[in-house]
């Protein structure tokens, strides 16, 4: 007699594992059987015997049981990097090995997990009898996505299941805002295929829809503020009036990230990390914190606090009345061109 089937899914990229798993489940028949005939179990509060019992239980009404454990192997997982002893030491995990070979043929077995270790022992161990599929995040490239990248065929596959397609550039952009999250970016993608209703997903439809295209915008207001390119900047901060911004927000948005920049000036000065900077300024966002840190590098601490003093006139003028009603985005176009004037 066959023995069931038995996979091992981890990795970083809990969306995949996760559609992985899907797929595993569509395999075994009617939907509602499936479910009937499913068990979840965690590593952690779990036995070996208990994960055998469940194993060998027949299933009812349906040919398959799915038993799935998670979190499992991560508790066999090195501390740091240390050669320590693994955070669970009980061998009796073990028997899984002799186990599996003759496991029920009704049974399908899933261990799934987040990142582990190649030298992770029950991983080593338990790898030559399963069906091992590990799961990373797609690479970005330093110079953005584009045809024939990982991410890129992924995107346009997942626009394609909701009816849609998306161009290069609208792709580059949205990687660019969100990074290599599965989970948003299928989310983003599906409402971008509902808006567009067929066609080809463009730059502009992911800056009108997407809450980070706006702070995209913004950083690269700043970069061409800092770079003194007075056209583009003005050019787009024009297109964030026009998306909705308020100057009154859009003076508070330009103003904390040069504040974010001197902060981060003023913590490279202390040799601090990138990941320490991210931590202190408080930017979840890779792509928030990559873009401060390149700006407080690229420019001196006395041009930036000269521009954050201008930028701090410039809201004491708004708030106390120079600039009433429509005149906001008349005060935000001359401060843009100041700050672009101000010396390198």
């Amino acid at each position: 007699m066959e023995a069931g089937l038995f996979y091992i899914l981890f990795g970083e990229d809990d969306f995949s594992l996760k559609e992985a798993l899907t797929k595993i489940k569509e395999g075994l028949g009617d939907e509602a059987m499936v479910a009937t005939n499913t068990t979840a179990l965690q590593g952690q509060n779990t036995t070996p015997e208990q994960v055998i019992a469940t194993c060998d239980t027949v299933p009812f009404l349906a040919t398959k049981r799915l038993v799935i454990v998670e979190g499992l192997l991560g508790l066999f997982e090195q501390r740091d990097k240390v050669k320590r002893a693994p955070k669970h030491k009980d061998s009796s995990w073990l028997s899984l090995k002799g186990y599996v070979d003759g496991m029920p043929e009704s049974t399908v077995l899933v261990l799934i997990d987040g990142k582990l270790k190649k030298s992770n022992p029950l991983l080593k161990e338990l790898a030559p009898q399963a069906t091992v599929k590990e799961f990373k995040p797609p690479f970005i490239p330093p110079k953005g996505i584009g045809k024939g990248d990982q991410l890129y065929n992924w995107m346009q596959t997942r626009a394609d299941k909701s009816g849609g397609s998306i161009s290069p550039a609208a792709a580059r952009l949205l990687a660019n805002l969100i990074g290599s999250n599965l989970w948003l970016l299928s989310s983003e993608i599906d409402k971008l295929c509902l808006y567009t209703l067929g066609r080809t997903i463009e730059e502009n439809d992911v800056e009108l829809l997407v809450a980070e295209a706006r702070e995209f915008t913004v950083f690269a207001m700043i970069d061409a503020i800092l770079e003194q390119r007075s056209a583009a900047a003005t050019k787009l901060l024009h297109r964030l009036e026009d998306g909705g911004a308020a100057p009154p927000y859009l003076l508070f948005m330009i103003t904390r990230q040069f504040r974010l920049v001197i902060q981060a000036k003023h913590l490279l000065s202390q040799r601090r990390r990138t990941a320490e900077i991210g931590h202190s300024l408080g930017l979840a966002s890779e792509y928030a914190l990559q873009k401060t840190v390149a700006q407080a590098k690229a420019h001196s601490m006395k041009r930036l606090e000269n521009i954050y003093r201008n930028l701090l006139d410039t809201d004491i003028s708004i708030k106390t009345g120079r600039f009433k009603g429509d005149k906001g985005e008349l005060a935000l176009d001359l401060l843009i061109g100041e700050l672009c004037a101000e010396p390198s």
